[in-house]
């Protein structure tokens, strides 16, 4: 345990994603130089390590080999998730509600607090009017009823994208609820679409189909297929201690899906580029790490986490502070807290506990940097201003108790020394 007056060698390794054993890393990587694609030995021994790590991966989430395709990471898996049912066409595509002489503009919803690879696509698609957006907005403790989330669905609505859990203040959505409500609304209304991409068997099929951006959420949440019942779900590898620049997209058999992008037909055809074979199986490695301690580590945490929501309640820090904590308590992933400060800048704040040894993020590290509030946080504080500044801590697999402590002084005097500035 530090002493109070030592900074812990490990703080919150907030996005740091430590490979374990750089030996083990640098064996696996041997024997996949070769393109998988080729023909030769070479190529053959690096298709065959490609393929079994495929299906490792597909038997930790009890689904079939194939629905698995490799990309670079969260954010082209979602994207590829959104574009790739969407189509992109030089001319936006219309769907034909069968029976009836109406052509509309194919048709998502989505919530008001997705990653930004889901909202930035989806307000790309309606700029160039090659799609209509619903954005169903969260309750106050940033979780998506269910039953908003059906009543959203159109007759031609095509996809419905939720992510599992939010990567700024670690609520976690009721995935299998909306996956039921999306069932049922299946089953009760007749209006098929006719999309282009289904053969004449499945031209009955109807949608919309369910993804979910489960990045945030699969080192901590049950991520079996089955049991979520969504039909598309994006991983990366580097949020799970993973290597970086490679992820995946679950897809299930049957989705009409077309690659985003040209020059291959690697992935069953729907990400073209020679795979990382490497890193794909580390990606592998790591996936089983998680599913083996993924029990107890969440045990773990969650400890961690209420003792560090207890010490911020009772330490000197509100009696000088007001401080909100952002997110419902109980259905959040057990590493978050978020919270917000009104009146100090985020980035003032993030930079002092930098100076500390202490790495937390005002906002999604996408978005950082941008100059404005964070859009989770205004989603569910609509008195949150420009100026009110929020912090994220991630507590990870090394994060003590000795840490804790540290933070939440280090903390309070630094509250103690800005308040003076911008109160």
């Amino acid at each position: 345990m530090a002493k109070s007056n030592e900074i812990p060698k490990k703080i919150y390794p907030h996005t740091f994603q430590k490979v374990k054993g750089v030996g083990v890393y640098l064996d696996c990587a041997s024997g996949t130089e070769a393109n998988p694609s080729s023909i030769h030995s070479a190529g053959v021994q690096a298709r065959l390590k490609l393929e079994k790590a495929r299906t490792e991966i597909a038997k930790v989430l009890s689904v079939r080999p194939e629905e698995i395709i490799f990309t670079s990471g969260g954010t082209e898996s979602n994207n590829l998730a959104i574009l790739g049912l969407i189509h992109l066409t030089p001319s936006p595509l219309s769907l034909l509600r069968r029976g009836v002489g109406e052509r509309s503009l194919q048709h998502i919803v989505t919530t008001n607090i997705e990653h930004a690879s889901v909202l930035e696509v989806c307000k790309y698609l309606e700029r160039t009017k090659q799609a209509e957006v619903t954005y169903v907005e969260v309750e106050n403790n940033g979780i998506v009823d269910p039953k908003k989330i059906k009543k959203a669905i159109r007759a031609n609505t095509v996809l419905v994208s939720v992510m599992y859990a939010n990567n700024e203040i670690g609520t976690v959505q009721p995935i299998r609820k909306i996956a039921k409500e999306i069932r049922h609304y299946k089953k009760t209304h007749l209006t098929r679409l006719r999309h282009p991409l289904l053969s004449k068997e499945r031209a009955g099929e109807r949608f919309p189909v369910f993804h979910t951006d489960a990045v945030q959420a699969v080192n901590y949440l049950p991520i079996r297929i089955p049991e979520l019942g969504v039909d598309l779900m994006s991983l990366n590898s580097a949020k799970i201690y993973g290597p970086k620049g490679i992820g995946a997209l679950y897809v299930k058999k049957g989705t009409p899906l077309r690659s985003i992008m040209f020059g291959g037909n690697q992935e069953m055809g729907l990400r073209p580029g020679t795979e990382n074979v490497a890193s794909i199986l580390e990606f592998s490695k790591a996936l089983q790490t998680v599913e083996k301690i993924k029990a107890k580590e969440v045990k773990r945490l969650t400890k961690l986490r209420d003792y560090f929501l207890n010490k911020l309640k009772y330490s000197n820090i509100l009696n000088n502070v007001i401080m909100l904590i952002n997110g419902d308590l109980q259905n959040r992933l057990p590493n978050n807290v978020n919270m917000t400060i009104p009146k100090i800048p985020s980035d003032l704040l993030v930079i002092e506990l930098s100076a500390r040894g202490i790495m937390a993020s005002a906002k999604s590290a996408c978005k950082a940097g941008d100059g404005k509030a964070s859009y989770v946080i205004q989603a569910i504080n609509k008195n949150i201003k420009e100026e009110d500044g929020s912090l994220r801590f991630s507590l990870g697999r090394e994060t003590t108790k000795a840490d804790i402590d540290y933070t939440v002084k280090a903390l309070s005097e630094i509250l103690t020394k800005l308040k003076k500035w911008y109160n």
